[in-house]
């Protein structure tokens, strides 16, 4: 069940993070599964290898040919124009450090915000501002290969927010993305892109530990990710959809409606 969880929300702008909480404890889970959602985030990785494989190859080839070009002392303009899959691998770079950053200095105080609904709550009215606000970026002209280092690092800079619990990480980098203005499908494309190593930075994070305190077996551990993988690119393919439709601030509605039940109803339970 937590692997169709993460596998549908993983992707989608309503924040994975958020519903493997709120599972886990409607399944009675006193404590948080950092570990297993560590498991069941590579999984979603694994959808997501598949979905964009082309992109990429592209990344890996381009990026191979600018460091060639780098070393022959071509300019960078020209570089990105002969290979423009390069700037986008270093826009995910640079995009990558204030994510990794705020990961590393702020590790405790995130991994704490697991145990907190009323938190989590709270963060998903902030994905909903976040995603309402898409209706109103500027015209989506620009491509990511002219972007510019500030655009990257704003990017960034959502994603390290995204951390908490009930920020979606897709959300948040989409949004940054379009009120940057580029364009729609390049902006879904990097911010996916942008998540491979900040999932698998996450999970080196946490794998190691997890393993030794792990106690359920290992086919739990296959289950999860298995179905995590396989609807995790589901939602991929549905997300494209809507992203290219224009209809991000969709999920406003029902990040903030959730957010609003698990304020009202978790105090009350308790």
């Amino acid at each position: 069940m937590l692997g169709w969880v993460q596998g549908l929300t993983e992707f989608l702008p309503v924040s994975s993070s958020a519903h493997l909480v709120l599972v886990q404890h409607l399944l009675g889970f006193k404590e948080p599964l950092v570990f297993f959602d560590v498991v069941l985030h590579l999984g979603t990785l694994a959808g997501l290898f598949v979905y964009f494989w082309a992109d990429i190859a592209h990344l890996v080839r381009d990026s191979l040919y600018g460091i060639s070009y780098l070393l022959h002392r071509k300019p960078m303009a020209q570089i990105a124009e002969i290979v423009p899959h390069s700037r986008w691998a270093l826009g995910i770079l640079v995009a990558s450090l204030p994510t990794g950053l705020m990961g590393i200095l702020f590790k405790d105080w995130f991994e704490s915000l697991f145990g907190s609904l009323q938190a989590v709550g709270i963060a998903l009215w902030g994905t909903s501002a976040i995603l309402w606000l898409t209706r109103y970026h500027q015209k989506d002209e620009r491509s990511m290969s002219e972007a510019k280092y500030l655009d990257f690092f704003f990017i960034g800079f959502f994603q390290g927010i995204a951390i908490i619990p009930g920020i979606s990480r897709s959300g948040a980098t989409i949004a940054a993305s379009l009120f940057r203005g580029f364009k729609r499908e390049e902006a879904f494309r990097f911010s996916f892109l942008l998540a491979i190593p900040a999932i698998l930075g996450a999970g080196l994070l946490e794998f190691q530990e997890g393993v030794a305190q792990w106690q359920w077996g290992w086919p739990v551990l296959v289950g999860g990710f298995v179905a995590s993988a396989v609807f995790g690119y589901l939602s991929l393919f549905f997300l494209d959809r809507v992203t290219r439709k224009g209809r991000l601030h969709y999920f406003a509605f029902y990040t903030f409606l959730v957010g609003a039940l698990i304020l009202y109803f978790v105090p009350r339970l308790e």
